[in-house]
């Protein structure tokens, strides 16, 4: 079986399918502190310094989940066809 052939298996896609599922609660959750956050600070702005900081902590964990994320889908999934943008 070539490369350009390869499939992946229930398990393989259950996994992958588990793994998009938790990224996106991840995300779903660091959106929603942001955006309270976000409307706290206009009324209280000593808000603002928690936003800031959550924004700076929260945004590379959320880049690091769906590298991570990628990485596992590249290595199942096999090279992509040609035509296909990489980002």
């Amino acid at each position: 079986m070539s490369d350009q052939e390869r499939t992946i298996s229930q398990e393989e896609l259950v996994v992958l399918q588990k793994k998009f599922s938790e990224i996106k609660h991840s995300i779903n959750n660091a959106l929603a502190v942001m955006m309270a956050l976000s409307e706290m600070s206009q009324r209280r702005p000593d808000y603002s310094e928690k936003l800031a900081s959550t924004v700076l902590t929260k945004a590379p964990q959320i880049v690091s989940s769906l590298q991570e994320f990628t990485q596992a889908l590249n290595e199942k999934a096999g090279p992509k066809p040609e035509g296909i943008p990489t980002a």
